[in-house]
């Protein structure tokens, strides 16, 4: 009987040794899986507080203020100043012309800046066409700026056949000369009032303009 009894305890005490590491080992599994949890919403956090997807300054991101150096910052920052509305990498004369209505554009070197798109220490060699947040909009036409002439734009000569964007109300260092009318693909199809041909690129390249 005593021999039956010690069993019977020692088989007890060992299926409650069991019960109790099983219940520690689920403990730890559920226990891991919060903490992986929020392990992965911290690691998160500052990342979409800087702004930083797969691409350093993808299309509809934002950078801040700033003429020689520039961050990506969230849209709803009071720092931002512009939107990216096209990105692409290269350089601004082997790659895809901006939209039109483009106010500037920020050429992005190869670097090494504190924080990146992929955590690798490097930003790809690109070009963003920005959009300022708001007015103005040199990149308008007529607005008198902006990466591409196109039609509504006003120009004035400056010598051996060139010509430079200028604000069409007046509000810029030079008086407007020309406005650009219409955009077409050939001279011979601008209208008879034409007193200037300017190159627009793209699929219509040539700009017709005339006297203001």
């Amino acid at each position: 009987m005593r021999e039956r009894g010690s069993a019977g305890v020692v088989c007890a005490l060992l299926a409650l040794l069991t019960a109790l590491l099983t219940g520690c080992q689920v403990s730890r599994t559920g226990g891991g899986g919060q903490d992986g949890l929020l392990v992965g919403e911290a690691s998160a956090a500052p990342t979409r507080a800087l702004g930083y997807g797969a691409v350093f300054l993808a299309v509809d991101e934002c950078s801040s203020f700033g003429t020689t150096s520039f961050r990506e910052v969230p849209c709803t920052s009071e720092r931002a100043a512009a939107r990216v509305v096209a990105r692409h990498d290269g350089t601004v004369g082997d790659g895809p012309a901006c939209p039109a209505t483009t106010d500037f554009v920020l050429h992005i070197s190869e670097r090494r800046p504190a924080s990146d798109e992929d955590g690798d220490g490097t930003v790809p060699r690109g070009y963003a066409c920005m959009r300022n947040l708001e007015p103005p909009h040199p990149g308008d036409p007529g607005g008198g700026g902006g990466p591409r002439t196109i039609v509504g734009d006003c120009v004035y000569a400056v010598g051996d056949g060139q010509v430079r964007e200028t604000a069409c109300d007046g509000r810029g260092e030079r008086k407007p000369q020309y406005r650009v009318t219409r955009a077409v693909d050939l001279r011979a199809k601008c209208p008879l009032s034409t007193a200037l041909y300017v190159h627009l690129g793209g699929d219509a390249p040539v700009g017709c303009a005339r006297p203001v």
